[in-house]
């Protein structure tokens, strides 16, 4: 089966994956092609056929957990560290550098101006180096992106730090933890009073906001059990000093499915941070409850096994955080729905309608403007063309840009294509791609009306007068049955003046 994986830097991983191979097998083939051995803190996320992101098992087969949508996945930090500076290596603190640009890029970790400057100046000194007057342009910080509303402003305060690219990627993690919103996992919910709130699971606990603000906060070791039950979400907390009783706080989640999401979120963020080894599952035959348990291995197994690590230092590239790399989808490409296809294509048209209502009020102006005397033309005898002004020749002789040119010829490419002779089973391209589209079924009505006139038929019309005299027949050659057209030929047909 082939499966493709997107990874942090932008680029594509492609390989073939048996249809009964596990999660961990692909993780680790991954993992393989970026030369990755502290790996516990990542892992692999794949879109529903609801778009919701779920994280992959590696315990469980793949074709049990991707179900009706192509096996296409990314590659994402799971387990933010507290500490990054307790990595062993520069290419885990690297990955986990372009995972957290990624996060505040999307607006998912948000910061305020003067640490969107300082992250930023931080991301230039790691991927383009010290600052060089020769090789660098003015605005070589506008082509990188920062933050999710950059300015020239914030790119002013972008400097040159004059520092190693892996005590830049340092700086920047040491910065990033600071944030409120570090590494929190993020999932709609609603309150006892039906509220909409958020639900943050991070590697302290359980985070509860309204309106972006902090409302609550329930550590670990403050929790005593979470539990699902059909859209509703449970948390026991042990009781304080003052307390003489256990409570349970609830929340009511979007379904089910969303519900026992975060609740394995729950366990296994718990696991990773809290618990010296995962817990093994149930194997008793009639156990109640869910036999889903953290599989993998806990922070302080991973620290452990990261400080046995004596291979030298790899060598790996850097990538640049182009702006145009920013939109991508697990493909490689962007996605567009059949809406916003036809919705570029209409884009296009109205751009190419207006490009002609300028020349021609360009060409209007020059014929009713009056003659001016002829502008004196050079000759370069160099290259054997002559200059002068434009407006000064005739209208015929003014060809377009390359640019518009180029659009032009391919305007008419594309609806020569779209609109060519019909293949087989009389059908245009343009039917044939309505025609396979899942949004449009073949009995519908047509989108664009048929440019060709349809044949009209003659229509044999009695017509009765008055009583007592003869009917007569008239042949009346019309497309619509209008009841004025046939008072028209009635009148004309008998002569008479007036309609009644």
């Amino acid at each position: 089966m082939q499966t493709r994986v997107a990874l942090l830097d932008g680029s594509q991983f492609t390989c073939i994956v048996e249809k009964r191979s596990r999660g961990l097998q692909l993780f680790e083939k991954v993992c393989d092609h970026l030369n990755l051995l502290e790996r516990d803190y990542f892992s692999l996320s794949f879109r529903d056929a609801d778009s919701n992101k779920n994280w992959l098992d590696p315990a469980k087969e793949i074709k049990k957990q991707v179900r009706g949508v192509p096996w296409n996945f990314s590659f994402n930090v799971k387990f933010y560290p507290p500490n990054p500076a307790q990595l062993s290596e520069d290419i885990t603190r690297y990955f986990l550098c372009l995972q957290l640009r990624q996060d505040i890029v999307s607006g998912r970790l948000p910061c305020s101006f003067a640490t969107h400057a300082v992250l930023g100046s931080y991301t230039v000194q790691s991927e383009l180096g010290d600052y060089d007057s020769d090789e660098c342009a003015p605005d070589y910080v506008s082509e990188l992106c920062f933050a999710p509303n950059q300015t020239k402003e914030m790119e002013a305060k972008i400097v040159d730090l004059g520092m190693s690219p892996a005590e830049a990627e340092m700086h920047f993690l040491e910065n990033v933890k600071k944030l409120s919103m570090y590494g929190v996992d993020l999932h709609h919910a609603k309150d006892s009073e039906g509220v909409a709130i958020m639900l943050g699971v991070c590697n302290s606990g359980l985070l509860v906001y309204r309106d972006r603000l902090r409302i609550n906060r329930f550590s670990w070791p403050k929790i005593l059990k979470i539990s699902y039950k059909r859209n509703n979400f449970y948390i026991k907390i042990r009781p304080g000093e003052f307390d003489q009783f256990e409570s349970i706080i609830g929340f009511k989640l979007l379904n089910h499915r969303a519900a026992k999401r975060l609740w394995k979120v729950c366990v296994e963020h718990h696991s990773f941070f809290r618990l010296l080894s995962p817990e093994e599952p149930p194997k008793k035959f009639l156990s109640l409850g869910s036999k889903f348990r953290y599989s993998g291995r806990t922070q302080i197994q991973s620290r452990r096994a990261s400080a046995q690590i004596s291979r030298p230092a790899p060598n790996f590239p850097r990538c640049i955080s182009k702006r145009n790399m920013l939109s991508r989808s697990l493909d490689g490409g962007t996605n567009h729905t059949i809406e916003e296809v036809l919705l570029l294509l209409v884009e296009e048209e109205q751009k190419e309608e207006r490009k002609e209502e300028q020349k021609e009020e360009e060409r209007k102006a020059t014929e009713v403007s009056p003659e001016s005397p002829p502008s004196p033309q050079k000759h370069d005898t160099k290259a054997g063309h002559r200059t002068g002004n434009p407006l000064s020749r005739p209208p015929q002789e003014t060809l377009g840009s390359p640019e518009d040119i180029v659009q032009t010829s391919i305007s008419a490419l594309r609806r020569s294509f779209l609109e060519g002779e019909q293949g087989g089973g009389g059908m245009t391209e343009w039917d044939k791609r309505l025609a396979s589209s899942p949004l449009r079924r073949a009995d519908d009505a047509p989108m664009i009306e048929p440019l060709e006139p349809e044949e009209v038929k003659p229509i044999r019309v009695f017509f009765d007068l008055r009583p007592g005299s003869d009917p007569f027949q008239l042949d009346v050659n019309c497309k619509h049955s209008d009841p004025a057209h046939f008072l028209v030929l009635l009148c004309t047909a008998t002569g008479s003046l007036t309609v009644g």
